[in-house]
């Protein structure tokens, strides 16, 4: 009887002020999402013994692209998968690609989802297999993404779409924005008791100097107020409170 193959396994890497880098790996294998910086996930990679064999971006921003062109210089080989419709921005993928593709990683299946709002061609990565969600920003704990080039009416549906995932999928947001998102929430919900729950445990959290990613897509839809938003309109509200917090 064969070796069972490894489980895939996510970790993620701090950069910048408060962006994170997801490491996907499998093996001696890994993926990894939204690359600001090139030299720590070098490192830690190659502490490890791993190797790169993709780079999936869920945006054109800088804080989410920068880190490729070093690591196609360490692993060329590496496939870029990123938005075809975004491809003059994102200059470096190998493969474009749209809501409803899939895409094998790492001996298991990606798919696709397009969550325009922040960005007008955002996209995010769901392994439905292990239970990961790669959403970059669109959704954050406890928040959602500022709405840089869409509407609201998009990011209602895009968070919508998110959180019609199973409630146990762990959601990897790229930035460490919770315990802002929190305490703006609980000051506008001052007696939603699940909010200040998660705040006192965010806070605490932080306050050891942990992460608070991942969340789930259970806790989002409890604590999460623009998953919570009944319409686009109220959203749109929220959006506006958060934005001149």
């Amino acid at each position: 009887m064969g070796e069972l193959p490894k489980a895939l396994q996510v970790s993620l890497i701090p950069v910048l002020s408060n962006n994170y880098v997801f490491v996907i790996e499998r093996g001696q294998q890994a993926a990894v999402v939204d690359p600001a910086v090139a030299e720590p996930v070098i490192a830690a990679l190659d502490a490890k013994g791993l190797e790169l064999t993709a780079i999936l971006q869920t945006h054109h921003h800088s804080d989410h692209i920068g880190g490729t062109p070093g690591l196609l210089e360490r692993w060329p080989q590496a496939r870029v998968i990123a938005s075809a419709a975004d491809r003059l921005r994102i200059p470096l993928q190998t493969l474009g690609v749209e809501g409803g593709d899939h895409v094998q990683l790492l001996g298991e299946d990606v798919q696709v989802l397009d969550v325009p709002g922040h960005t007008r061609a955002h996209i995010a990565f769901v392994l439905p297999e292990s239970g990961h969600l790669f959403c970059g920003d669109t959704l954050f704990a406890g928040g959602c993404g500022r709405l840089f080039e869409g509407t609201a009416e998009q990011m209602y549906g895009s968070l919508q779409v998110l959180a019609a995932l199973p409630a146990e999928t762990q959601v990897w947001c790229a930035h460490e924005y919770t315990a802002s998102n929190l305490t703006w929430a609980a000051e506008q919900q001052p007696e939603d008791q699940a909010v200040a729950a998660r705040l006192a445990e965010v806070l605490d959290r932080r306050h050891q100097g942990l992460p608070t990613i991942p969340s789930s897509i259970g806790l989002e839809r409890a604590t999460n107020l623009f998953v919570r938003a009944p319409n686009p309109g109220a959203l749109a509200e929220l959006r506006q409170s958060k934005d001149h917090w």
